[in-house]
């Protein structure tokens, strides 16, 4: 059943995507405090950074921009730090962008995930933390906060170095692996 742009990216909502949001956000916030190593001001190489890639994975894009946001102001109100609402959005632009799977031909419920999408992956990984912590962060600090952006900028380029690295190194191989289940359960096999 072939699906359009819009439902790919809107995901399926219904009760498992509501749980697996939920979940995923809550995931989100204590690996972001407890699952995490600072490397810079406030920015840390994280854990957390898996959450996307299951979510958008599993149920598309729309529920891994919400897990993310949502994730992030949640790890905001654990850790202490106050609500940073410009790095939620650059959060959930970030897991809105990595959760594009099925828009490019993966699809882990099926088994689907093979080499190309991996590139893909990792090129989207790439440009979704340009996009969402090098300028969508950056003007929402301007406008929510009015703030000094050289420590944002190089927040960003900490942040995107470290999402990027777990992203890649970690994230690849769990959807590999999560595509090899799925494919055991449906008795499909990876092309």
């Amino acid at each position: 059943m072939k699906r359009s742009l819009g439902s790919l990216l809107l995901g399926k909502w219904d009760t498992p995507t509501v749980v697996a949001v939920a979940i995923g956000a809550a995931l989100f916030g204590v690996l972001m405090n407890y699952g995490s190593i600072t490397v810079f001001t406030n920015t840390r190489l994280t854990t957390a950074m898996l959450v996307p890639v299951i979510v958008g994975g599993l149920f598309g894009a729309l529920p891994a921009a919400v897990a993310c946001f949502f994730g992030n102001v949640f790890a905001d109100l654990l850790g202490g730090w106050g609500y940073w609402f410009d790095w939620s959005t650059g959060n959930a632009v970030l897991g809105f962008m990595v959760g594009m799977l099925p828009v490019y031909g993966a699809n882990i419920k099926e088994g689907v995930f093979n080499a190309k999408h991996a590139v893909i992956f990792a090129v989207i990984a790439v440009l979704a933390n340009m996009i969402a912590f090098g300028v969508v962060t950056p003007i929402m600090t301007m406008l929510l906060y009015g703030g000094e952006l050289t420590i944002t900028f190089m927040q960003s380029f900490a942040a995107s170095l470290s999402n990027i690295t777990v992203l890649i190194l970690a994230g690849i191989p769990l959807l590999y692996a999560l595509a090899k289940r799925y494919a055991k359960g449906t008795n499909l096999s990876r092309e």
